[in-house]
């Protein structure tokens, strides 16, 4: 299985995406064949980005870049679309650059012989082209069939609804935002122990000045959105390789655009893969602080 890893290398969290993945495979001696790291920033473009494709380097990793930027800016020059059709408004322009650009990405990835992308901070929306062309994976902040949107938002509707369990998703990147068929999940529990405090000063806060006040008062720094926040975060990691690992163990394989299971059944639970993680991290971190 082939892999292409998209990322736009834009921070440290993209650079830990790819880092602690590629880590964890060679760890646990899994054959992860990342046939190609492709960033939509060229070299000399940002700072951020060029540490990210000097990690990928540093891994023995192929990188491919292609500027989004640069593209952009040479598109919005042109009065007119290839087929000579004039763009009435920036929207409809922005839509026929991104669908351009991704053409030429799927172009560029057509010589690496990838089976599957992955979107790994990749910042683009893609094309509903690349991914017809390409079986693309994405993580979103919810369960399946949960709240849509930026994590910021999927928070805010899973407190809004007094949810008592989250967690985090792959799935298929489609011409329709997070609503790809999903690959594999974990869950968390958001009520017990850990949380009950925090949903009491919660709902005390929120009676007060209402839930629109409440996140206008404090936004992330509200303590049980701040909770939630980190055990996602705590899971995005664990989760995507243990996604990633299925894939190049051939348990899920793409098949004509489609994810299928051997001897799995996709959607694949993998709460129990992480939560055995995240338990060891604890152990470990305990036993050193004893030290």
């Amino acid at each position: 299985m082939r892999i292409g890893w998209l990322s736009s290398g834009r921070d440290a969290a993209a650079r830990t995406l790819l880092s602690e993945v590629v880590g964890r495979a060679r760890r646990d001696d899994v054959p992860l064949d990342i046939a190609v790291v492709f960033c939509d920033r060229e070299r000399g473009e940002q700072a951020e980005s060029d540490a990210f494709l000097d990690l990928a380097r540093s891994l023995g990793l192929t990188t491919a870049t292609l500027s989004s930027a640069a593209s952009w800016h040479a598109w919005r020059s042109r009065p007119e679309t290839p087929d000579g059709a004039r763009v009435a408004n920036r929207a409809a322009l922005r839509e026929a650059w991104r669908e351009a650009f991704h053409d030429d990405v799927a172009d560029l990835l057509e010589s690496y012989h990838v089976d599957l992308l992955v979107l790994a901070g990749y910042m683009l929306i893609t094309s509903p082209e690349l991914c017809s062309r390409y079986a693309a994976l994405n993580l979103h902040p919810a369960l399946p069939g949960g709240p849509r949107g930026t994590w910021q938002e999927v928070i805010w509707q899973l407190i809004a609804g007094e949810a008592r369990e989250t967690g985090a998703m792959v799935h298929l990147a489609t011409a329709e935002l997070d609503s790809g068929p999903v690959v594999a999940y974990c869950s968390f529990p958001i009520v017990g122990l850990r949380y009950d405090r925090l949903w009491h000063a919660f709902r005390k806060q929120r009676d007060a000045l209402s839930l629109d006040g409440v996140a206008a008062a404090q936004g992330e720094r509200q303590p049980l959105f701040a909770e939630i926040r980190r055990q996602g975060e705590r899971r995005e990691i664990p989760l995507l390789y243990y996604t990633v690992r299925e894939f190049a163990l051939e348990h899920l394989l793409v098949r004509d655009g489609a994810i299928v299971g051997v001897g799995v059944e996709p959607p694949v639970d993998l709460s129990n893969e992480v939560d055995a993680e995240l338990a060891g991290d604890e152990l470990a971190g305990g036993r050193g602080e004893s030290r």
